[in-house]
Protein backbone atom coordinates (compact mmCIF):
# COMPACT_ATOMS: atom_id res chain seq x y z
CA UNK A 1 0.00 0.00 0.00
CA UNK A 2 1.60 3.52 -1.18
CA UNK A 3 1.45 6.24 1.36
CA UNK A 4 -0.83 8.37 -0.52
CA UNK A 5 -3.56 7.02 -2.72
CA UNK A 6 -4.18 8.61 -5.64
CA UNK A 7 -7.04 11.18 -6.23
CA UNK A 8 -9.26 8.55 -7.59
CA UNK A 9 -9.44 6.36 -4.96
CA UNK A 10 -9.10 8.28 -1.36
CA UNK A 11 -12.33 8.82 0.17
CA UNK A 12 -13.61 12.48 -0.36
CA UNK A 13 -15.99 12.39 2.51
CA UNK A 14 -13.38 13.78 4.48
CA UNK A 15 -11.21 13.03 7.71
CA UNK A 16 -13.80 14.34 10.28
CA UNK A 17 -16.66 12.04 8.48
CA UNK A 18 -14.49 8.90 7.78
CA UNK A 19 -13.23 9.22 11.34
CA UNK A 20 -16.73 9.52 12.93
CA UNK A 21 -18.01 6.57 10.17
CA UNK A 22 -14.97 4.50 11.18
CA UNK A 23 -16.30 4.39 14.68
CA UNK A 24 -19.40 3.63 13.68
CA UNK A 25 -18.10 0.61 11.67
CA UNK A 26 -15.77 -0.38 14.40
CA UNK A 27 -19.09 -0.61 16.86
CA UNK A 28 -21.10 -2.53 13.99
CA UNK A 29 -18.27 -5.40 13.28
CA UNK A 30 -19.40 -8.38 15.16
CA UNK A 31 -18.27 -10.59 16.75
CA UNK A 32 -15.65 -8.42 18.89
CA UNK A 33 -15.11 -11.03 21.50
CA UNK A 34 -15.66 -9.10 25.21
CA UNK A 35 -17.06 -5.25 23.19
CA UNK A 36 -20.17 -4.29 22.50
CA UNK A 37 -21.24 -4.45 18.81
CA UNK A 38 -24.37 -4.79 16.27
CA UNK A 39 -24.74 -8.33 18.15
CA UNK A 40 -24.36 -7.67 21.74
CA UNK A 41 -24.79 -5.38 24.59
CA UNK A 42 -22.91 -5.14 27.73
CA UNK A 43 -24.78 -5.07 31.33
CA UNK A 44 -23.76 -1.21 31.06
CA UNK A 45 -23.44 -0.04 27.47
CA UNK A 46 -25.16 -1.15 24.88
CA UNK A 47 -25.15 -0.83 20.98
CA UNK A 48 -26.96 2.78 20.78
CA UNK A 49 -24.49 4.14 23.14
CA UNK A 50 -21.70 3.37 21.14
CA UNK A 51 -23.69 5.12 17.75
CA UNK A 52 -24.74 8.41 19.93
CA UNK A 53 -20.95 8.62 20.74
CA UNK A 54 -19.47 8.82 17.41
CA UNK A 55 -22.17 11.18 16.38
CA UNK A 56 -21.35 13.21 19.70
CA UNK A 57 -17.58 13.02 18.82
CA UNK A 58 -17.74 14.76 15.34
CA UNK A 59 -17.20 18.95 16.33
CA UNK A 60 -14.33 17.94 17.69
CA UNK A 61 -12.88 15.53 15.27
CA UNK A 62 -13.80 18.62 12.51
CA UNK A 63 -11.67 20.82 14.66
CA UNK A 64 -8.76 18.58 14.50
CA UNK A 65 -9.07 18.30 10.55
CA UNK A 66 -9.44 22.30 10.79
CA UNK A 67 -6.25 22.43 12.67
CA UNK A 68 -7.05 23.66 15.87
CA UNK A 69 -4.57 22.34 18.68
CA UNK A 70 -5.09 18.76 19.24
CA UNK A 71 -5.85 18.65 22.64
CA UNK A 72 -8.78 21.07 22.62
CA UNK A 73 -10.19 19.27 19.26
CA UNK A 74 -9.54 16.22 21.61
CA UNK A 75 -11.15 17.81 24.70
CA UNK A 76 -14.02 19.05 22.29
CA UNK A 77 -14.40 14.87 20.65
CA UNK A 78 -15.06 13.15 24.48
CA UNK A 79 -17.00 16.02 25.80
CA UNK A 80 -19.27 15.68 23.07
CA UNK A 81 -19.14 11.83 22.89
CA UNK A 82 -20.18 12.02 26.50
CA UNK A 83 -23.39 13.36 25.58
CA UNK A 84 -25.18 9.79 25.93
CA UNK A 85 -26.32 7.81 28.84
CA UNK A 86 -23.77 5.12 28.71
CA UNK A 87 -21.00 7.09 30.11
CA UNK A 88 -17.51 5.97 28.18
CA UNK A 89 -17.74 4.34 24.85
CA UNK A 90 -14.61 5.67 23.04
CA UNK A 91 -11.99 7.82 24.67
CA UNK A 92 -9.35 5.84 23.42
CA UNK A 93 -10.43 5.78 20.15
CA UNK A 94 -10.45 9.41 19.94
CA UNK A 95 -7.46 10.16 21.71
CA UNK A 96 -5.68 8.12 18.25
CA UNK A 97 -8.41 9.52 15.71
CA UNK A 98 -7.49 13.11 16.96
CA UNK A 99 -3.91 12.66 15.52
CA UNK A 100 -4.93 10.89 13.25
CA UNK A 101 -7.04 13.29 11.31
CA UNK A 102 -5.11 16.08 11.23
CA UNK A 103 -2.53 14.18 9.38
CA UNK A 104 -5.22 13.15 7.03
CA UNK A 105 -5.70 17.13 6.56
CA UNK A 106 -3.17 18.29 6.34
CA UNK A 107 -1.71 18.93 2.41
CA UNK A 108 2.19 18.93 3.24
CA UNK A 109 1.54 15.34 5.41
CA UNK A 110 0.81 11.96 3.87
CA UNK A 111 -1.14 9.94 6.33
CA UNK A 112 1.86 7.59 6.95
CA UNK A 113 3.53 6.40 10.17
CA UNK A 114 5.89 9.65 9.70
CA UNK A 115 3.00 12.28 9.41
CA UNK A 116 1.21 11.16 12.28
CA UNK A 117 4.35 10.96 14.50
CA UNK A 118 5.22 14.57 13.54
CA UNK A 119 1.62 15.54 14.67
CA UNK A 120 2.15 14.10 17.69
CA UNK A 121 5.69 15.45 18.46
CA UNK A 122 4.66 19.00 17.90
CA UNK A 123 1.73 18.71 20.50
CA UNK A 124 2.12 21.45 23.61
CA UNK A 125 1.81 21.49 27.11
CA UNK A 126 -1.30 23.13 26.22
CA UNK A 127 -2.24 20.37 24.18
CA UNK A 128 -1.48 18.22 27.05
CA UNK A 129 -3.94 20.33 29.13
CA UNK A 130 -6.81 19.67 27.27
CA UNK A 131 -5.98 15.71 27.37
CA UNK A 132 -6.36 15.55 31.61
CA UNK A 133 -9.28 18.20 30.87
CA UNK A 134 -11.43 15.54 29.07
CA UNK A 135 -10.94 12.77 31.31
CA UNK A 136 -13.31 15.36 33.82
CA UNK A 137 -16.30 14.32 31.64
CA UNK A 138 -16.25 10.64 31.49
CA UNK A 139 -14.53 7.74 34.14
CA UNK A 140 -11.89 6.13 32.02
CA UNK A 141 -9.98 3.13 33.53
CA UNK A 142 -6.83 3.32 33.76
CA UNK A 143 -3.60 2.29 35.66
CA UNK A 144 -2.01 3.73 38.45
CA UNK A 145 0.49 6.09 36.86
CA UNK A 146 4.45 5.48 36.54
CA UNK A 147 6.68 6.19 39.74
CA UNK A 148 7.74 10.02 40.15
CA UNK A 149 4.06 10.69 37.84
CA UNK A 150 1.26 10.80 40.96
CA UNK A 151 1.15 14.47 39.93
CA UNK A 152 0.22 14.02 36.94
CA UNK A 153 -2.32 11.25 37.14
CA UNK A 154 -4.92 11.58 34.82
CA UNK A 155 -7.24 10.68 37.26
CA UNK A 156 -6.80 14.30 38.64
CA UNK A 157 -8.16 16.00 35.64
CA UNK A 158 -8.03 19.69 35.80
CA UNK A 159 -6.29 19.66 39.30
CA UNK A 160 -3.04 18.26 36.98
CA UNK A 161 -2.71 21.13 35.18
CA UNK A 162 -0.38 23.66 37.28
CA UNK A 163 1.78 20.14 37.13
CA UNK A 164 1.82 19.70 33.66
CA UNK A 165 2.86 23.15 33.26
CA UNK A 166 5.75 23.05 36.08
CA UNK A 167 6.98 20.51 34.05
CA UNK A 168 6.47 22.04 30.92
CA UNK A 169 5.31 18.55 30.04
CA UNK A 170 3.66 18.18 26.39
CA UNK A 171 0.91 15.98 25.56
CA UNK A 172 3.56 13.94 23.91
CA UNK A 173 5.72 13.61 26.90
CA UNK A 174 2.76 12.65 28.65
CA UNK A 175 2.18 9.75 26.44
CA UNK A 176 5.91 8.83 26.20
CA UNK A 177 5.51 8.22 29.70
CA UNK A 178 2.77 6.21 29.74
CA UNK A 179 3.99 3.74 26.92
CA UNK A 180 7.16 3.39 29.25
CA UNK A 181 7.23 -0.69 30.25
CA UNK A 182 5.47 -0.53 33.68
CA UNK A 183 7.45 -3.46 35.73
CA UNK A 184 11.23 -5.08 35.76
CA UNK A 185 10.23 -7.52 33.70
CA UNK A 186 9.64 -4.90 30.70
CA UNK A 187 5.83 -5.50 30.46
CA UNK A 188 4.75 -3.25 27.83
CA UNK A 189 2.66 0.24 29.16
CA UNK A 190 -0.23 1.74 27.65
CA UNK A 191 -1.05 0.44 24.10
CA UNK A 192 -2.67 3.48 22.83
CA UNK A 193 0.23 5.20 24.36
CA UNK A 194 2.99 3.45 22.57
CA UNK A 195 1.01 4.13 19.21
CA UNK A 196 1.44 7.79 19.99
CA UNK A 197 4.79 7.60 20.29
CA UNK A 198 5.89 4.91 17.98
CA UNK A 199 3.91 6.50 14.54
CA UNK A 200 1.32 4.06 14.84
CA UNK A 201 2.14 0.80 13.38
CA UNK A 202 -0.47 -1.21 14.27
CA UNK A 203 -2.48 0.91 13.53
CA UNK A 204 -1.34 1.06 9.92
CA UNK A 205 -0.11 -2.94 9.56
CA UNK A 206 -4.05 -3.68 10.69
CA UNK A 207 -5.46 -0.83 8.25
CA UNK A 208 -3.05 -2.66 5.25
CA UNK A 209 -4.91 -5.91 6.09
CA UNK A 210 -8.63 -4.59 6.64
CA UNK A 211 -7.45 -3.06 2.26
CA UNK A 212 -6.19 -6.85 1.82
CA UNK A 213 -9.35 -8.29 2.80
CA UNK A 214 -12.65 -8.95 0.91
CA UNK A 215 -16.22 -8.83 1.61
CA UNK A 216 -18.20 -6.29 3.76
CA UNK A 217 -16.31 -3.84 5.56
CA UNK A 218 -17.23 -4.53 9.54
CA UNK A 219 -16.99 -8.00 8.78
CA UNK A 220 -13.39 -7.14 8.32
CA UNK A 221 -13.16 -4.89 10.94
CA UNK A 222 -14.03 -7.87 13.19
CA UNK A 223 -11.04 -10.24 11.80
CA UNK A 224 -8.79 -7.32 12.46
CA UNK A 225 -9.69 -6.81 15.51
CA UNK A 226 -9.52 -10.80 16.62
CA UNK A 227 -6.28 -10.62 15.03
CA UNK A 228 -4.97 -7.40 17.29
CA UNK A 229 -6.20 -9.24 20.23
CA UNK A 230 -4.29 -12.41 19.37
CA UNK A 231 -0.72 -9.56 18.56
CA UNK A 232 -0.55 -8.39 22.08
CA UNK A 233 -2.05 -7.88 25.78
CA UNK A 234 -5.01 -5.96 25.91
CA UNK A 235 -4.10 -2.70 28.37
CA UNK A 236 -7.74 -2.36 29.34
CA UNK A 237 -8.09 -5.79 29.99
CA UNK A 238 -5.02 -6.09 32.19
CA UNK A 239 -6.00 -2.97 34.31
CA UNK A 240 -9.39 -4.51 34.95
CA UNK A 241 -8.30 -8.05 35.11
CA UNK A 242 -4.34 -8.49 35.64
CA UNK A 243 -1.84 -9.56 33.62
CA UNK A 244 -2.99 -13.37 33.11
CA UNK A 245 -6.38 -13.29 32.47
CA UNK A 246 -4.58 -10.52 29.16
CA UNK A 247 -2.31 -13.12 28.19
CA UNK A 248 -5.48 -15.77 28.32
CA UNK A 249 -7.21 -13.73 26.48
CA UNK A 250 -4.43 -13.39 23.67
CA UNK A 251 -3.34 -16.37 23.67
CA UNK A 252 -7.14 -17.83 22.64
CA UNK A 253 -7.77 -14.95 20.23
CA UNK A 254 -4.68 -16.76 18.29
CA UNK A 255 -6.30 -20.22 18.17
CA UNK A 256 -9.67 -18.56 16.86
CA UNK A 257 -10.03 -19.58 13.08
CA UNK A 258 -13.53 -18.08 11.94
CA UNK A 259 -15.84 -15.80 12.91
CA UNK A 260 -18.56 -17.80 13.51
CA UNK A 261 -15.96 -19.96 16.47
CA UNK A 262 -15.37 -16.36 17.64
CA UNK A 263 -19.12 -15.56 18.24
CA UNK A 264 -19.43 -18.59 21.10
CA UNK A 265 -16.07 -16.89 22.41
CA UNK A 266 -17.80 -13.34 22.31
CA UNK A 267 -20.51 -14.44 24.64
CA UNK A 268 -18.17 -16.15 27.04
CA UNK A 269 -16.09 -12.71 27.59
CA UNK A 270 -18.86 -10.83 27.80
CA UNK A 271 -20.51 -12.75 30.89
CA UNK A 272 -17.35 -12.76 32.65
CA UNK A 273 -17.06 -9.07 32.18
CA UNK A 274 -13.90 -8.73 30.10
CA UNK A 275 -13.42 -6.16 27.89
CA UNK A 276 -10.50 -5.38 25.56
CA UNK A 277 -11.45 -2.14 24.60
CA UNK A 278 -7.74 -0.99 24.07
CA UNK A 279 -7.40 -3.36 21.01
CA UNK A 280 -11.09 -1.96 19.51
CA UNK A 281 -9.50 1.91 19.69
CA UNK A 282 -6.74 0.22 17.35
CA UNK A 283 -9.35 -1.52 15.21
CA UNK A 284 -11.19 1.47 14.80
CA UNK A 285 -7.91 3.92 14.05
CA UNK A 286 -7.32 1.42 11.56
CA UNK A 287 -10.21 1.62 10.20
CA UNK A 288 -10.14 5.25 9.44
CA UNK A 289 -6.56 4.88 8.00
CA UNK A 290 -8.27 2.50 5.36
CA UNK A 291 -11.23 4.62 4.70
CA UNK A 292 -9.18 7.60 4.00
CA UNK A 293 -6.59 5.18 1.65
CA UNK A 294 -10.33 4.68 -0.68
CA UNK A 295 -11.33 1.33 0.90
CA UNK A 296 -14.95 1.45 0.31
CA UNK A 297 -18.11 1.27 1.77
Amino acid sequence: MTDRPSAADASRRGPAADAELALLLEVAGTPKPGNVDRARDLADLRFEHFLAGAVGARPGLERAAAGDPIGEAFETAVAGMSEQSGGNTQFGCLLLLTPLVRAAAADDRPLAPEGVAAVCEATTVADAAGFYRAFEHVDVAVADPPAGMDALDVRRGADAVPALREREATLFDVMAESAEPIDERGTPGDANAREWVEGFPRTFRAAEAIARDDGPIADRAARAFLDLLAEADDTLVRTQHGPEVAREVRERAAEIDSLDEAAAWADELAERGVNPGTTADITAAALFVALERGVAV
